[in-house]
C-alpha cells in the first residue's frame, strides 16, 4: 500500500492561491462583462412655468460651480449601506461631473419652470445677475430607501443699486422604494423641490421682501 507523504505548508496552500486567483479572474470578469448604467439628474422634462405667473419680469441668474463632498465627486455612484458604510458601484454612474449634473439640472428647473434667464445668454449690457452659490454638504444615496441632499445656498444681487444677500439651510429627502432607476428620479425630485424654493427666495429679493428660507424635511 503506498505510503502517503504530508505536502509541505507552501506546496499545500499552492493550489489554495491559483483557486484564489482564479475566482478573483472570474469575478473580474463578470465585472468587465456587466453593462454600465448612465444616470442624470437633468429632468426629462419641465413643467413650464404658468403664464399668470410669468407678468414679473424675469430674473437673470447665474450660479456659480457647485460644491459637492468630495466621496460622491466621482462618475460612479456612492451609496450608503444600511449600517451606514459606503459602497462604490463601477455599473452605476452619473453620465457627466456631479456638480455639472447638479448646477445644470437646477438651471433647467429655473429657467423652464419658473422663468428665469441663464446670465450667459444676455446681450449686453443687461442688469447686474443674481448669483447663487450651492454648499451641497451630503449626497446621500441609499437604495431602497431615499435620496438625500443637505446643505446652503447664498443669493447676491442687488436692487435698485443697493446690495442684497440672503442666506438659506436646507435639507431634501425623497423615498426611493426601487432600484437605481428610483432613485436617480429621487435626486431628480429633490432637486426640483430646491429650485422651487430658491425661485421663491429669488422673487422675494427682488421685491424687496424679507427672505424665507425653505422648512427642512423631518430628519
Amino acid at each position: 500500500m503506498p505510503s502517503l507523504i504530508p505536502m509541505s505548508g507552501s506546496r499545500a496552500r499552492a493550489p489554495l492561491r491559483v483557486a484564489a486567483a482564479a475566482c478573483v479572474l472570474a469575478l473580474a470578469a463578470c465585472a468587465a462583462q456587466a453593462p454600465t448604467h448612465f444616470h442624470s439628474l437633468m429632468p426629462p422634462e419641465v413643467a413650464p412655468r404658468a403664464a399668470s405667473a410669468a407678468s414679473a419680469a424675469p430674473l437673470a441668474v447665474a450660479i456659480e460651480p457647485v460644491r459637492v463632498p468630495a466621496q460622491v465627486d466621482q462618475p460612479q455612484w456612492v451609496v450608503r449601506l444600511p449600517d451606514g458604510s459606503l459602497a462604490v458601484l463601477e455599473q452605476e454612474r452619473w453620465a457627466s461631473a456631479l456638480p455639472d449634473e447638479f448646477r445644470a439640472a437646477l438651471l433647467e428647473q429655473l429657467i423652464v419652470g419658473h422663468g428665469a434667464i441663464d446670465a450667459r445668454t444676455q446681450p449686453a449690457p443687461a442688469a447686474p445677475p443674481w448669483r447663487i452659490a450651492l454648499d451641497v454638504r451630503r449626497f446621500d444615496s441609499v437604495p431602497g430607501s431615499e435620496a438625500r441632499i443637505e446643505g446652503s445656498w447664498t443669493i447676491q444681487g442687488s436692487r435698485g443699486g443697493t446690495p442684497v444677500a440672503s442666506r438659506c439651510e436646507w435639507l431634501l429627502r425623497e423615498p426611493a422604494s426601487g432600484g437605481m432607476v428610483a432613485l436617480a428620479e429621487a435626486h431628480r425630485r429633490a432637486i426640483a423641490r430646491l429650485a422651487h424654493g430658491l425661485a421663491i427666495a429669488l422673487e422675494r429679493a427682488a421685491r424687496g421682501e424679507p427672505e424665507a428660507c425653505p422648512k427642512p424635511d423631518q430628519r
